[in-house]
């Protein structure tokens, strides 16, 4: 985790135990302030919130009086500053640390633990790092499970765009599940189907081309326990245009292999015009 990540834990944390700290101060201010000779309950619980986090002058307290104020709030309900704070802002919190930070969070305490394995906060990590379209789906598992499985088939995706940059046949054929049911469509339109006929029509592909620069954009991943597909839009350094790209895998013996790729010229707007003109 690099010095970036560091300080993203650092201030969750330092944000997270400071709002606690105030809630906790707050609540014990409002329960002890005794209402005055007028009835202005909260001008009278105004002032102790004052006196006991910062000096009417403007400058901080002691950071002592903050601790002391928690323990005590501690002691009245029984519950720690982490269980009092409102679980939408833990979330909020929570959400500006990447997968690494958050899976790191969960291992410095107990409360802490809690707080980075809650369904809700992986739930927004995933809407954040992937794709709103999967809002309705209910992991079998929990979002932090599915968060993991999507993070492993996506960068699975990206290894396969460097096998074709690298133009490495060992390294293709190994990609591949070893099954006649297999199939790959290149983007000249012809259909492949079973594993020999695929991995030498990657060969063929590898011998005839250069080195492509692959630019790969809009990556949607769908996970389920034993399959996994993910659709893209591909960018080449070529005059072709943009490419509609499918990758199917599946989950045999420990791993995930391909076994479906489809890829196809994207018709602009102005060709998907013309085509529906001519039908």
């Amino acid at each position: 985790m690099d010095s970036t990540q560091y300080f993203l834990v650092a201030a969750t944390v330092t944000a997270l135990c400071f709002l606690l700290a105030l809630h906790a101060v707050r609540s014990i201010a409002f329960s002890r302030a005794p209402k005055s000779e007028g009835g202005d309950f909260a001008t009278s619980a105004a002032k102790r919130v004052c006196n006991c986090v910062c000096s009417c002058n403007g400058g901080f307290a002691d950071g002592d009086m903050v601790v002391g104020a928690a323990a005590a709030a501690e002691r009245v309900t029984g519950a720690s500053m982490m269980e009092q704070l409102v679980p939408e802002i833990t979330t909020h919190a929570l959400s500006y640390l990447d997968y690494p930070s958050l899976c790191r969070l969960s291992m410095t305490n107990s409360l802490m633990r809690k707080a980075a394995n809650d369904d809700n906060a992986w739930k927004a990590l995933y809407h954040k790092d992937f794709t709103l379209e999967q809002d309705s789906v209910t992991p079998a598992n929990g979002w932090k499970a599915y968060y993991a499985a999507t993070r492993a088939i996506v960068n699975i995706n990206a290894e396969f765009f460097n096998i074709i940059k690298e133009r490495s046949i060992q390294a293709m054929s190994h990609f591949w599940r070893n099954a006649d049911y297999v199939k790959c469509v290149h983007a000249s339109g012809e259909l492949f189907s079973g594993y020999n006929a695929v991995v030498q029509s990657w060969q063929l592909a590898f011998n005839w081309e250069h080195g492509v620069n692959f630019q790969v954009r809009d990556v949607r991943a769908r996970v389920l326990t034993d399959m996994a597909w993910v659709t893209m839009k591909t960018f080449v350094d070529i005059d072709s245009g943009p490419f509609n790209v499918t990758n199917i895998y599946e989950f045999h013996n420990g791993r995930w292999y391909m076994v479906h790729h489809h890829s196809s010229v994207m018709l602009m707007d102005a060709e998907v015009e013309q085509q529906l003109v001519h039908a």
